[in-house]
């Protein structure tokens, strides 16, 4: 039996070989958090094609008859600061073991590599061949990595990366569901099983095992081809005593990824950005004035700006000159938007779909980069398999070496490749304000997909949904909850200068100069200290954040019932005197919003005690005033 201990001592794994169903000498390992098993034995391993006569002879899989042939322990402890985050400086400490193995029927050599840090389990596999003279093309049909649950726990499971949410139980999980899959074990302990450093592999999903109770098996989207010695991503698994603890300690996400790659990254600017929707020269002179006046880093001319973006002949190495626009103004010269955003210190990104960025990203980059583009929206992109997954993160280096920043749409989710490549600033892989929605699946992603790293939720904030379905203090809350490093805000919306010519048929949409405008007018997207005060998954979320010397404050509420919320303030400075700025929830508040902004002065010792009523939220802002 081998063993190692995080720094803190709160886990422990242990890894042996043992008799199973697939036979003996099976690697199977075992998680414990605080002294309590979390994850019991559970199989690792992998299924190849091993009789296939163009990779290797001799049939066998990679789950059994194994031979321990050397063992090593390895202790690290650093400190790095990112060139973004959620935080100033990330903590890598962790204890090590690998374990050598070998397989004599194929000679394989198996090593698995583990590692417990306070935060989480992380391991991954490292295949070679015992000689190097033998093949060295290997191919992986699908993993035996295991993940053995304890009881018919509660999870939070989703099949689709934009995919709603259900709370089921293990035993309810169907088909692959989506990583980070959480799960509440009791009322004081959770858990969540991802991937991370998925580069050059195929994606994992999860599915309930077939022939073991309360267990998780890993499935990959496509068989795996590399030649060895070969890498996989890694399988995190975390428990924490709450939601919010999961997604706080989520930097053990970048830490299992390489350091940044990029020597220079002073390019490389997070910000809020505004969709661009009219897509006229008129209109984008419009947006940019807008985006000047409140503090808005860029604009982002989204579908139809190069024509039907559906066509696989579609070009996008300029203006269509046939636009695909609600409007009958159609000109667009996208330069001159361009240069009046350089002047207005406002920079323009462009979406591409893949269809043009799989057959043109080689010519597309050094275009926009002579037009002073910032970034590139990718959309549709094709995720999951080994070759998509490669395709996607070379054309996100290949961005770099442009100095183009990347926002990939759809249905791909982080891993952490951000630390290697920080130009990916956001990705969607999420259900955002694009849907309609309660809520409660929004106070569901923040604590299950938001584990695993940005989202580009695409806030509204003037259209009719909001009032439905959410509220305006929610959705000012829902900035500082959910994390992009590229926020995107008033999502179907539009300053009412850029329809100055155009016959508008209601109100809805468009923006008013209301007074809590001034929240994300001065709203960071990056953070130098992330707390997750209260948790709730489904129903609640209280988030503060600093950036210098100033906090933010999200407080979110599902459509379920009022809540009191009773929120101390020890997280200030304790020497330090703050302004708050609060921002709430008012239908006596005579404006289209009906949002009440108020000010007092507090300290740490302040306890912040407010009524938020269903589908309802608050937002402070917190500055800084008095060092005593």
């Amino acid at each position: 039996m081998r063993k190692i201990s995080s720094p803190d001592g709160k886990y422990d794994v242990f890894f042996n070989l043992e008799k199973a169903k697939r036979g003996n000498n099976c690697p199977v390992y075992r998680v414990d958090y605080e002294k309590k098993t979390i994850i019991d034995k559970s199989c690792l391993g992998f299924e190849t094609n091993l009789n296939n006569k163009s990779m290797m002879s001799n049939e066998a899989n990679l789950s059994s008859c194994f031979i321990e042939k050397h063992f090593t322990t390895h202790d690290h402890a650093s400190t790095w600061y990112p060139v973004y985050g959620e935080r100033e400086a990330i903590i890598d400490a962790y204890h090590q073991m690998n374990i050598s193995l070998y397989h004599e029927a194929t000679g394989v050599r198996m090593e698995l590599e583990f590692r417990a840090y306070n935060e989480g389990v992380a391991f991954r596999y490292i295949l070679d061949r015992e000689r190097q003279d033998n093949q060295r093309t290997f191919c992986i049909q699908d993993e035996v990595t295991q993940f053995q649950l304890m009881d018919d726990h509660t999870a939070w499971a989703t099949y689709e990366a934009q995919g709603a949410y259900s709370e089921v139980k293990l035993s309810q999980i169907g088909s692959e569901c989506e990583r980070p899959l959480t799960i509440e074990v009791n009322d004081d302990l959770y858990m969540a099983i991802l991937e991370a450093g998925l580069v050059d592999y195929a994606r994992m999903k999860l599915r309930i095992s077939y022939d073991k109770k309360y267990c998780l098996s890993s499935t990959l989207t496509s068989e795996v081809t590399r030649d060895l010695p070969l890498t996989t991503p890694w399988r995190v698994i975390m428990a924490a005593h709450s939601p919010g603890e999961l997604v706080e300690h989520n930097d053990i996400v970048l830490n299992l990824n390489e350091p940044c790659a990029i020597k220079d990254t002073s390019w490389i600017k997070p910000g809020t950005v505004i969709r661009e929707m009219t897509l006229t020269t008129e209109g984008g002179l419009a947006y940019i004035d807008f985006a000047s006046k409140h503090g808005i880093a860029y604009i982002l001319l989204d579908a139809g700006w190069y024509g039907n973006q559906y066509d696989e002949e579609s070009d996008a190495t300029y203006v269509s000159k046939d636009l695909n626009k609600c409007f009958d103004h159609r000109e667009l010269d996208l330069q001159k938007v361009i240069d009046y955003g350089k002047d207005k210190n406002v920079g323009v990104w462009l979406y591409v779909n893949r269809r043009a960025l799989e057959n043109q990203l080689d010519e597309i980059l050094p275009i926009y980069k002579a037009w002073g583009v910032k970034g590139i929206k990718f959309g549709f992109v094709n995720v999951g398999s080994q070759h998509w997954t490669s395709w996607l993160h070379e054309a996100v280096r290949k961005a770099a070496d442009y100095e183009m920043m990347v926002d990939i749409h759809d249905e791909y989710r982080p891993t952490g490749y951000c630390r290697t490549y920080p130009n990916l600033l956001t990705q969607e892989g999420v259900r955002g304000d694009e849907e309609v929605q309660e809520n409660s699946m929004t106070l569901t992603t923040a604590f299950t997909r938001m584990i695993c790293g940005a989202a580009d939720n695409t806030v509204c904030y003037f259209n009719n949904r909001v009032d439905t379905h959410n509220s305006h203090a929610y959705q000012l809350a829902k900035s500082v909850v959910l994390y992009s490093p590229l926020q995107c805000l008033y999502w179907y919306d539009m300053p009412r200068a850029s329809l100055a010519n155009i016959p508008s048929q209601s109100n809805e949409g468009i923006i008013d100069e209301v007074p809590e405008l001034a929240f994300y007018d001065v709203l960071p997207t990056v953070w130098d200290e992330s707390r997750y005060l209260q948790s709730k998954i489904s129903d609640y979320a209280v988030v503060a954040r600093r950036s210098k010397d100033n906090w933010f404050m999200g407080i979110m509420n599902a459509e379920k019932e009022d809540r009191n919320f009773t929120i101390p303030f020890d997280f200030l400075d304790s020497h330090c005197t703050y302004k708050a700025t609060i921002y709430s929830d008012d239908p006596h508040v005579n404006t289209r919003t009906h949002v009440r902004i108020d000010d007092m002065t507090v300290d740490s010792n302040f306890i912040h005690k407010v009524h938020i009523a269903k589908k309802g939220g608050q937002s402070i802002l917190l500055e800084k005033i008095h060092q005593s």
